[in-house]
């Protein structure tokens, strides 16, 4: 069976999407300078820690894959 990642980083890594994807999206409609840069520097760091949150989830499949008894 191969690895899986823990159910929690599944659960982050799931919100962390939903959270990029509506800081992208407030940012595409900002109407104001500050508030769109701001919203994009959100959307960056949702994007920045949904990676993370990947590497996260593909290292705990390997340790998965190479120790399936625990």
């Amino acid at each position: 069976m191969e690895g899986e990642e823990d159910i929690e980083t599944k659960a982050l890594r799931r919100q962390q999407a939903e959270i990029a994807e509506a800081e992208h999206k407030h940012a595409e409609e900002a109407t104001q300078g500050e508030e769109a840069d701001a919203a994009e520097r959100r959307a960056e760091k949702a994007e920045y820690l949904k990676q993370k949150l990947e590497e996260r989830a593909e290292a705990e499949r390997e340790k998965d894959a190479e120790d399936p008894e625990g």
